[in-house]
């Protein structure tokens, strides 16, 4: 079955067989439920420059078990993007992917949290500065920190007094 049907149709085609089968075997076929669903296949492991998906929507639906409030939790993912973009160095599709990759590094932990609360909790320690960071950077400062011993509220306390201890970009404006 998985030469003759792209992911897309599996579902369709196992639907298919299934009353398929119930039907040669002389009892009335069962219901089955039908479920629109997304499968992992269709949603790439890591966002790249040439993917169409919008980051938000990406971060969303890899977010393990929570596949079912992808749509809501995107809209808050989107605004948490557009506030990253403006503290970190890097665009949305590439802190999409760190923050994916430092959900999962924490996950292997015993650690997991939320990539919005990843998201969000990073971006607010690193924005007393009001300049650019290097949100990678900030992962693994993240990361070795809670490998520390220290919780998350603990970890992002001592990560916004090291990006606040930098000196703060004056304004711009006359």
């Amino acid at each position: 079955m998985n030469r003759r049907f792209g992911p897309a149709l599996r579902p369709l085609a196992l639907l298919f067989l299934t009353h398929l089968s119930a039907c040669d075997s002389g009892e009335p076929p069962q219901e089955v439920p039908v479920v629109a669903t997304k499968s992992d296949a269709e949603v790439p492991t890591w966002l790249s420059p040439t993917d169409a998906m919008e980051p938000a929507l990406w971060l969303a639906r890899r977010e393990p078990g929570q596949a079912a409030t992808a749509a809501a939790r995107s809209e808050h993912l989107r605004h948490s993007l557009a506030r990253a973009r403006q503290t970190f160095i890097e665009d949305p599709r590439m802190i999409a992917n760190r923050t994916v990759q430092l959900g999962q590094m924490l996950a292997e932990a015993g650690k997991p949290e939320s990539y919005e609360s990843l998201l969000d909790g990073l971006e607010a320690a690193a924005a007393p500065t009001r300049r650019k960071q290097l949100y990678g950077e900030l992962c693994q400062h993240y990361y070795n920190t809670r490998q520390q011993g220290l919780d998350r509220t603990w970890a992002l306390a001592r990560l916004t007094e090291r990006y606040a201890a930098q000196p703060v970009v004056p304004d711009a404006t006359p």
